[in-house]
Order: structure tokens, then C-alpha cells, then sequence
């Protein structure tokens, strides 16, 4: 066989340097969550819109910060209220006394890193204006198609549906997301750091960045390049196809998160330093991919996690 070239080898392993600091950096700021920060980083790797599920002040709006930070992407924020109209995400036209014309003023959207904080306490109304863009990266309005800024991710943050003022994601807006984390109450030890140490705004802040978009958008090439066996996609479609045939779901995954699975797994196993997916890839990643996607059948027999469900009920074949 072969040997590959030197530098491409000492290139690979460059980029899997700066993960790792990347991830070690991270964990400095939201401490005792390495596993989350690792799935987070995954998701953005494998080309995807990271969602993030949790109670207000456990650190989602600093995380989607920190990765804009550290990766060195163009961020902007917008806080979803009841009130926010597509127009104040995507932008409008607006007439211009001086030249008698109507010109278009892009909304926060056009940027690199979309912060949507507590997505779900706007209207689906509102919600609907980030579908095309997570899915086509442009922008229609006005009569025009726009395209976005590469890369372009959604980092949102959604608080618990059961709290006052929230409105479901609607499905269609849930499989746009590659992934779904939640961050949860730190332990003891990791919150007695955070009330030792400094306010974690401003040591965002004061980071600096880890690589640059083009870097970014290299790892991403890299990660894609990462190969998946007929053994290991034959594991990924058995998954799959038991959602699809077990009555215990509302409805099976679809293509889409057959994909979503195959990406993340992929990028997992980059971060690992692998040039092939494994199973426990697949079982890595596989949690934060699919657990927003299914949905328990009413008086269902079945445990309150499905993903630890479908990784019991399925064998590697």
C-alpha cells in the first residue's frame, strides 16, 4: 500500500491539534462538560445547527458564544421574544428618500454564527424565517434570493416547553438540527470553581481565537473524508429502519437524520484522530442526533429515553 504523503499527514494531524485545544479551552469557561463541548464541537464539524435544551442560567448562551470566540466566526445575536417579526431576523426594504428607491437592509441572519436565544418563546410565525436559511444557506425576501455567509450555523437555545411563554418547535424546525444537548446543573466540584473564579462573560471575551473560518471550514473538508465502512452503515440503517417498524414511535427517522447520524459519526471520529467510523462513534453522537427527532407513541410501553432504547434494542451486526 501506499504511504501517504508526509505533509498531508502532518496536516491532519495539525488540524486534530487545534481541536483538542479547542475543546481544552472550552472546558476551561463551561467546566465539568467536556462530553457536551465535544458533542457541541461535533455538530459544527459535521456541518450542522447545534440546539441547546436546558433551564435559563446553566451556561447556553455563554457556550454559543465560546465556540464563535475560539473558531473565530463573525457572531450575532438575537433574543427571540413573542413580538419578533421575520423581517427583524432576515431583514426588509426600505425606501430611501435621497434616491426614491426601495433597498434591502440585511437582518442579523447574514453572518457567520446565529445565536437564537430562547428560540421557542417566539411565534412559529417568527420561527419559520430560519427554515430556509438552516437548510438552503440563503435567504429569500423581497423578491430576491440572498445567499449567506460560509459558513453559516445556528446555535439556539430553547428553554423547557413547560415554562410560561414558550411555543413548541415544530418538527420541521426540530430536523434542521443536526444536534440537541442539553448542558445540565454542574457537580459540585466543577461549581465551586465557577464561584472561585472569574465571570465567564468576560473570559469569552478576553479569548482569543483557536483558527480562523478557513481553517474551520478545512476541518470541516476533513472530517468528511472520513471513512464508513458497509459493516458500520449497515449498523447506522438497522437503527434507522427499527424506528420506522417499532410502534412504540410516532414516526420513524428520515433520510435526513440517516445522514445526520453518518456526519456526526464521521466527525466524531475525526476528533478521536481516526480515519474510520466505529460503532462507538455512531453510539457517541447518536443520543444528541436523535432523541429530538423521535417521538413516543401515547401509552406506549417504553423508557423514558429512546435513544438508550434503540442502542439496546439493536445489535451490531
Amino acid at each position: 500500500m501506499a504511504q501517504r504523503p508526509t505533509h498531508l499527514l502532518q496536516h491532519r494531524m495539525n488540524m486534530h491539534s487545534l481541536i483538542q485545544h479547542l475543546v481544552q479551552t472550552a472546558g476551561e469557561v463551561i467546566v465539568g462538560k467536556e462530553h457536551r463541548i465535544r458533542q457541541a464541537v461535533a455538530c459544527l464539524l459535521a456541518g450542522g445547527h447545534l440546539l441547546i435544551e436546558d433551564l435559563p442560567g446553566v451556561g447556553k448562551t455563554t457556550l454559543a458564544h465560546l465556540l464563535a470566540q475560539l473558531l473565530g466566526l463573525q457572531f450575532t445575536r438575537v433574543q427571540f421574544t413573542s413580538d419578533l417579526l421575520p423581517a427583524d431576523i432576515i431583514g426588509a426594504a426600505i425606501y430611501e428618500r435621497d434616491t426614491g428607491t426601495f433597498r434591502f437592509h440585511p437582518g442579523p441572519i447574514f453572518t457567520q454564527l446565529l445565536l437564537a436565544d430562547e428560540i421557542n418563546r417566539a411565534t412559529p410565525k417568527a420561527q419559520s424565517a430560519l427554515l430556509e436559511a438552516m437548510e438552503e444557506q440563503q435567504v429569500s425576501a423581497e423578491g430576491e434570493t440572498r445567499k449567506l455567509p460560509r459558513p453559516f450555523v445556528v446555535v439556539a437555545t430553547q428553554n423547557p416547553v413547560h415554562q410560561i411563554g414558550t411555543f413548541p418547535l415544530p418538527e420541521s424546525q426540530l430536523d434542521r438540527f443536526l444536534m440537541r444537548i442539553e448542558l445540565g446543573y454542574p457537580d459540585h466540584f466543577a461549581e465551586r470553581k465557577v464561584l472561585l473564579g472569574r465571570d465567564r462573560r468576560v473570559m469569552v471575551n478576553e479569548l482569543e481565537p483557536v483558527m480562523n473560518p478557513e481553517q474551520f471550514m478545512d476541518l470541516r473538508r476533513l472530517a468528511e473524508q472520513v471513512h464508513a465502512s458497509d459493516a458500520l452503515l449497515d449498523y447506522l440503517q438497522a437503527l434507522v429502519e427499527f424506528t420506522r417498524t417499532e410502534t412504540r414511535f410516532v414516526q420513524g427517522l428520515s433520510p435526513r437524520a440517516s445522514l445526520a447520524l453518518l456526519r456526526s459519526a464521521r466527525a466524531w471520529a475525526f476528533m478521536e484522530g481516526r480515519r474510520h467510523v466505529l460503532p462507538e462513534d455512531l453510539q457517541s453522537v447518536l443520543p444528541a442526533v436523535v432523541t429530538h427527532r423521535l417521538r413516543v407513541a401515547s401509552g406506549a410501553e417504553s423508557t423514558a429515553d429512546p435513544a438508550a432504547e434503540l442502542l439496546d434494542s439493536v445489535a451490531i451486526p
